[in-house]
């Protein structure tokens, strides 16, 4: 298996024109009939003229042309191209720069500490992932909440891999294909962050070549993550739960993630609590 190394200068050419072609000229006040326009999205000196640089400099950008713009024109292109938070931080890191208050470090491990949180999370399922979604702890209920999660060998105990490529896990959400867009997005950020994670890209490397529908969602570049939200599972034995996840970043690690799971509603907690062993554990 071959890895996918980050080439930046492509990456960020590509990005720099998907997110300008999706923008509405009408939302930023700009006249959509001026003359006809032969391509989706604000054209190339309207960027430039937001951004305040010359159209030449956005067009070698798009380009790919080795341009490496500071953090002051980064900070202009996203204004102009409205970025979020998170595609903004993506913008930063594809460009070699990182935003004064943010900082980036590889972990290496789950702390003990934070081992035993997810584990005191009980009856609740909990996790705790690192940046590549590699599932570092995780206590009894999210075990048995995953489908043959606990015959999973310790190498492909990872949550994007279990959705995408286990078998038992293919019909676990409801809504199979949100659930991978948000992986999806999480990994593209973390990919740009750690240019040299050689397990990061070899994991990419995989998807792309064992999932047909891999590439088409890749190939949207969303970096954006939902950090809360609910998710309707569908499993084999305890049937439909519907749960209120939250996705928390320790202060310490950041580059970790701790998943919690609630139930949404009281036949949802009844489920969960009957698949835990009803009254072995206490009530979530």
């Amino acid at each position: 298996m071959t890895t996918q190394t980050v080439d930046t200068t492509e990456e960020l050419a590509a990005f720099l024109r998907s997110r300008r072609e999706r923008l509405d000229p009408a939302r930023l006040g700009l006249p959509a009939h001026q003359r006809a326009r032969r391509t989706p999205g604000l054209r190339r000196e309207e960027v430039a003229e937001l951004a305040g640089v010359s159209t030449d400099y956005v067009v070698r950008l798009e380009q790919g042309r080795g341009l490496r713009p500071s953090a002051e024109v980064l900070t202009a292109l996203a204004r102009a191209l409205c970025l979020d938070p998170g595609e903004r931080d993506y913008l930063f890191d594809l460009a070699g720069h990182r935003r004064p208050d943010t900082t980036v470090g590889l972990a290496v491990g789950a702390a003990p500490s934070l081992a035993r949180l997810v584990d005191d999370l009980s009856p609740l399922p909990a996790m705790l992932l690192d940046h590549r979604y590699d599932i570092l702890a995780w206590n009894p209920e999210m075990a048995r909440l995953l489908p043959g999660f606990e015959a999973v060998p310790s190498a492909r105990r990872n949550a994007m891999w279990l959705c995408l490529l286990h078998p038992e896990m293919r019909g676990f959400y409801a809504d199979r294909e949100a659930v991978l867009r948000d992986g999806f997005a999480h990994l593209r950020a973390a990919w740009a962050a750690h240019p040299q994670d050689r397990e990061l890209s070899g994991l990419i490397a995989e998807f792309a070549t064992q999932d047909e529908g891999f590439a088409r969602l890749w190939a949207d570049r969303e970096v954006s993550v939902n950090g809360r939200g609910r998710k309707e599972l569908r499993h084999p034995v305890a049937g439909t739960i519907t749960v209120d996840f939250e996705v928390l970043l320790p202060l310490q690690d950041p580059e970790l993630r701790l998943l919690v799971y609630r139930p949404a509603d009281e036949e949802s907690r009844a489920c969960l609590h009957r698949l835990f062993g009803g009254d072995e554990h206490r009530e979530g």
